[in-house]
């Protein structure tokens, strides 16, 4: 911290209206919402990242609701009628998104999706396929008519091995991650919303008047408060209800004439993967390891990685060489419920997290929510 600061910055950089606390998808939206419903408001980011930490840049990109199987599960979590609302709000998220970005900017591209099911598991296959009709009229009048249907023509085309069955979901599409945060950074900034990278923060002292956040970069004042830090949330609001999920991922080297064009995924969503400047990009395997996986530690490990490289080269690319060019990891938050967690933790200080590996299809909704209740209170 610097020895000290002057009048001048003490006065224009540290006291804000409202300071948004992550500056990942949620966080980015809340503050851009609420500068363009109310423009004359203060408005500070603080990232405790170079780059805005967590998943928001580190996820796979894919824009979708759900896969007949993730979807099954979650109907028997949540009951037939919550799991209609939650598909509704994942859908219209997405519509959120592309509208406030524009299609071209995100390079949002509707390629469908795919469900893989092995030759071993034809149980949960032919209980899927049993249920496409099923989720069908379930959504029909929110997403589309016939959004899934049986593909299995399609298996030899893509180059796959050992796969059974395919199941498409022809509304699922695909988008560049980074190019969406660079567009929300920049939509944000023009608006006249300040963000602060490297700017971790250790503690929130509860005032009369709004909250102090307590910095190694100097102290910050803010009437109200939004705590959008998904899966690290817990490091200021230890007694929220939320598991981190670390999703480990690798990207190959470009592959010429490579035949899989979509998203694509396999054993119940905890795999996935999808085409990427003709590159292969492959993410998932925390099932093998729950509580290994329920970290909020960057990296990656040996059964993960092995098992990722299996299912590239057995099922994904059986014929084809290709190089494996770099690997990461992001950090999801998941919950007991499917619901984002949107509320007032305190007085003036809300939460928005719990985007159970939804966050672009719930992220920009949930910052719309939590910023319409930081305004109620104003």
């Amino acid at each position: 911290m610097p020895t000290a600061f002057s009048y001048w910055e003490k006065e224009s950089f540290f006291t804000y209206d409202i300071i948004i606390i992550g500056s990942g998808i949620v966080g980015l939206n809340t503050a851009i919402q609420l500068k363009k419903t109310a423009p004359t408001l203060k408005i500070a980011l603080l990232e405790r990242g170079f780059l805005p930490a967590g998943a928001s840049t580190k996820n796979a990109g894919f824009a979708c609701f759900g896969s007949i199987s993730e979807l099954m599960e979650q109907e028997e979590c949540a009951g037939l009628d919550d799991l209609a609302v939650l598909i509704e709000k994942r859908w219209k998220g997405l519509l959120k998104l592309r509208s406030l970005l524009g299609d071209k900017t995100i390079d949002y591209q509707c390629l469908g999706g795919y469900e893989l099911f092995k030759n071993d598991a034809f149980v949960l296959a032919d209980t899927c396929v049993s249920k496409i009709e099923h989720f069908n009229r379930l959504i029909n009048d929110v997403v589309g008519a016939n959004a899934f249907g049986l593909a299995n023509k399609k298996i030899s085309s893509f180059g796959f091995e050992g796969i059974r069955t395919l199941i498409e979901n022809q509304y699922e599409a695909q988008i560049d991650s980074g190019k969406m945060m660079f567009a929300l950074i920049q939509y944000a900034q023009k608006l006249g919303v300040s963000i602060f990278n490297n700017c971790t923060v250790d503690g929130i002292q509860p005032e009369i008047s709004g909250s102090r956040l307590l910095t190694k970069n100097g102290n910050f004042f803010c009437k109200q408060l939004a705590i959008t830090t998904n899966a690290f949330i817990k490091d200021l609001l230890p007694d929220i209800d939320i598991s981190p999920g670390r999703g480990q991922g690798l990207i190959t080297k470009p592959i010429k004439d490579l035949k899989i064009a979509g998203t694509f995924h396999y054993d119940k969503g905890f795999y996935y993967f999808r085409n990427i400047n003709n590159r292969v990009l492959l993410g998932g395997g925390r099932n093998i390891d729950f509580k290994a996986e329920e970290t909020t530690e960057f990296g990656q490990t040996e059964p993960v990685q092995l098992a990722l490289e299996d299912l590239l080269k057995k099922v994904i690319l059986p014929k084809v060489n290709y190089e494996i060019d770099y690997r990461w990891s992001g950090i999801m938050a998941f919950g007991k419920t499917l619901e984002p967690l949107i509320e007032e933790v305190k007085p003036n200080i809300f939460c928005a997290t719990r985007c159970n590996g939804m966050g672009i299809a719930i992220g920009a909704q949930t910052g719309e929510d939590v910023a319409e209740m930081l305004l109620k209170r104003l």
